[in-house]
């Protein structure tokens, strides 16, 4: 009997289920260990051995041993696979060694760590794991915005091993870098965890931080050795040495043992419900995966299911819980949610709930995939497609970690890409076409940071390559605009005010709007200026730490929106109309009758409407029209130049156009993240039967961020994987004219009208007839 037969009922529906697409199996894999390095302390291998760790797994090692003799290395195994170790080992054996000579020295000389996370929780956890081995010489502590000020200066002058984040570095450190002049020049590892986290806007300012950073332990005379941990993606070696700016060493095969787990690819079926223009709806993948977590828990099976919002993960588990008060008045109780924004102790509370099984079932945000021990679980239900394979891998990774066998569903959301995946398995195991994705060149991002690289020391002509090519150019803008004083030694920020200042690591520019609550005039937090119109408008749910408020007035001169808690049971979404202007095009692929073209596009954008949805079944249930005013994008863009002749030889009309390329657009946007890490929301598109620029039928998709973010891009050199993965999700529907899972975007401003599928199906067979790589 196949180990599927007997695990797949666990689901609910029997043996073969009608929502069962597919089923894949991980086989189980064996340890393959390897001796301690010779060169490791026996005092750390000691420490080690303590804690039950005798013999580090082969991939450890590998990884180890790369770093210790001065190489960049990336780490890019699954979850569980020991990463940590991997980094540890040469930086706490560099410390314990080095600390032991500083013993007898009165000015400090021993070496130095700096440990980068995305996350404050994830540095606090990685803290816990290194006191645990009480290494007496190495004095580790977290350096971030809650650390107490009094603390501060004793770590700058006394800490072997910072745990910070790159906003840290960013606001704290490197403006100060002569407090921490000690510090630098006994800098020998820097620890980059979760690299694969470093994508789209974010991804480019941290690699210019990272170059600044470097250009500073230059300036000390040290040239630290760059560690980085990440989940399996394509070509981690490339993507990292991009994000450091340097060439890295990849390590990707994992030698951890791991059980055999049986995941299954689950499409909600089709409701006899009508949404926009008629179109079909599939039962939600809350609705979807509250049922299999209910059935999970009812049969003892310790289950996660993750999902991407904080309300969807509430949702899950209070469906869950009237479900299984009518199997039994004790089950309720062990199923909880949870969010990021917990406690440390709270956090461990989890752990060890779900650890020792009084918890049967957790329905979670992705912060359980950052910074938490929680190994040994049956099951995993991921509700919808994470944003990328890494993120998916990470989550069933979390099933079957104690060796046992165990069962994960993927369950298909009403989205273009997840009706793809849940009908290709083969593109999240067998092909790794998904990179992570951002552009440190971008001259939005790179601007700023050129700004507050000057004012840490000042530019010179012989250091400009570390930031890349073009960059005099953009340096000659920064001086015309005052904001840069150029003198024969090189460029100089000549201003009172911070540098850092002028950047935000995690947002795309814009300005800050406010968000305030209506009643006590408490400052709830902020939102980037581009964000305010599709999230902070008038009459929008916002949320904010797991609470939710009601916009009240969204006050633009001010720079301010005015909200009101709220608890209503619908979510709100705008809906939006663009216009597209060609700038240039920077990159051409000649396909004969389509020209593929990759180059510099001004987006205007006009927020419209907004609709109510029902939280649950995704229920319109009213739209409400808005009045904002339009907005401006310059960014990059890959469009598709249709020759006239080649779409009437096809059979498309006239009549038939607008529709086929419009459901064509919204498909390839929505089919974008699978060869980009980006968000259907991170993009854009237009298509129009005759573009004023091109004069010919056109289709456009753009990155919604300020000069680009690198996804346009990568769909454009990914192109026929691309195309051909949005034909194929066309064809995989089986909605008749289109609905969500296929054609329809949730914020077109058009109310998805015209749309064709039929006729996008057509169009994109014709263009993929095209590609000059196809045989004849």
């Amino acid at each position: 009997m196949a180990l599927h037969d007997s695990l797949i009922p666990l689901l609910g529906g029997g043996a073969k289920p009608d929502q069962l697409v597919h089923v894949r199996e991980i086989p189980a894999r064996e340890a393959v260990t390897r001796a301690w390095p010779d060169w490791a302390h026996p005092d750390i291998v000691a420490a080690y051995g303590a804690l039950g760790v005798t013999t580090p797994w082969q991939h450890q090692v590998t990884a180890a041993n790369a770093a210790h003799s001065g190489r960049h290395t990336i780490v890019a195994t699954g979850t569980a696979s020991g990463k940590s170790l991997c980094y540890q080992l040469p930086v706490l054996d560099e410390i314990h060694r080095t600390a032991i000579d500083d013993r007898i020295s009165l000015e400090p000389t021993g070496s130095v760590a700096l440990y980068l996370a995305p996350t404050k929780a994830l540095a606090a956890d990685q803290l816990a794991a290194v006191k645990a081995l009480k290494i007496p010489t190495v004095r580790a502590e977290t350096y971030d915005g809650d650390t107490d000020p009094a603390a501060r200066r004793w770590i700058r002058d006394h800490a072997n091993l910072v745990l910070a984040n790159p906003d840290m570095l960013h606001y704290g450190i490197l403006p100060n870098h002569s407090w921490w002049a000690r510090y630098f020049r006994r800098l020998k590892y820097v620890i980059i965890d979760e690299a694969h986290s470093y994508r789209g806007v974010f991804g480019s300012h941290v690699a210019n931080l990272l170059r600044r950073l470097r250009r500073v332990c230059e300036y000390y005379g040290v040239s630290p050795v760059f560690i980085g941990a990440s989940a399996t993606s394509a070509d981690p070696g490339v993507s990292f040495g991009k994000l450091i700016g340097g060439e890295a060493t990849p390590v990707v095969e994992d030698s951890s043992p791991h059980g055999s787990t049986t995941v299954a690819f689950w499409e909600p079926e089709l409701t006899e419900l009508k949404g926009e223009n008629g179109a079909p709806k599939r039962r939600t993948v809350i609705a979807e995966t509250s049922d299999l977590l209910t059935n999970l828990v009812s049969a003892q099976v310790r289950t996660i299911a993750f999902i991407k919002s904080r309300r969807g993960a509430e949702s899950i588990a209070s469906m869950s819980k009237r479900l299984l008060s009518e199997v039994h008045p004790s089950l309720p109780s062990r199923v909880a949610a949870y969010r990021s924004g917990y406690l440390p102790e709270e956090r461990r509370e989890l752990e060890s709930a779900l650890r020792s099984g009084r918890l049967l079932g957790v329905a979670s945000t992705p912060a359980l995939e950052l910074g938490i021990d929680i190994s040994g679980l049956d099951a995993v239900l991921v509700a919808g497609w994470p944003g990328t394979r890494a993120s998916l891998l990470q989550q069933i990774g979390r099933a079957g970690r104690s060796g046992q066998d165990a069962v994960a569903a993927f369950v298909a959301s009403d989205d273009p890409l997840d009706t793809y995946l849940v009908h290709h398995p083969e593109a999240v195991f067998d092909v790794g076409v998904e990179a992570t994705v951002f552009d440190p060149t971008n001259p939005y991002v790179l601007g700023p940071h050129l700004c507050a690289a000057a004012a840490e020391l000042p530019l010179t002509p012989a250091e400009l390559d570390i930031f890349g090519a073009g960059v005099d150019k953009l340096l000659s803008k920064l001086v015309s605009q005052g904001l840069l004083r150029q003198r024969p030694a090189g460029w100089f920020w000549t201003h009172p005010q911070s540098a850092a200042g002028m950047v935000n690591l995690r947002a795309d520019g814009g300005g800050p709007i406010s968000i305030v609550e209506t009643g006590t005039g408490t400052m709830l937090g902020t939102m980037d200026s581009p964000q305010s119109h599709y999230q902070a408008h008038a009459g929008a749910i916002y949320v904010h730490q797991g609470q939710t408020y009601l916009v009240d007035e969204l006050n633009e001169e001010d720079h301010c929106a005015m909200v009101t808690r709220s608890n209503p049971d619908y979510y709100t979404q705008a809906r939006d109309i663009t216009e597209i202007e060609v700038i240039g095009a920077d990159r051409t692929q000649d396909w004969g009758g389509v020209q593929i073209r990759f180059g510099e596009v001004l987006v205007t954008t006009q927020v419209v409407s907004f609709q109510r949805k029902a939280f649950v079944s995704n229920e319109i249930l009213s739209e409400v029209t808005l009045e904002l005013g339009a907005r401006d994008l310059h960014t990059k863009g890959v469009w598709f130049e249709f020759d006239q002749r080649l779409l009437e030889d096809s059979g498309l009309t006239a009549a038939d156009l607008p529709g086929a390329l419009h459901a064509a657009e919204h498909a390839a946007i929505g089919l974008l993240p699978l060869v980009a890490s980006s968000d259907r929301w991170d993009i854009g598109g237009v298509s129009t039967a005759l573009h004023a620029d091109t004069m010919l039928p056109t289709i456009f998709v753009y990155d919604g961020h300020p000069g680009g973010a690198g996804f346009a891009e990568r769909g454009y050199d990914a192109v026929r994987i691309w195309i051909g993965a949005t034909l194929d999700a066309i064809n995989a529907c089986e909605c008749d004219t289109g609905c969500p899972s296929c054609v329809q975007s949730p914020k077109c401003g058009n109310r998805n009208n015209p749309l064709s599928k039929s006729g996008a199906a057509t169009l994109l067979t014709m263009m993929l007839a095209q590609d000059p790589a196809q045989p004849a």
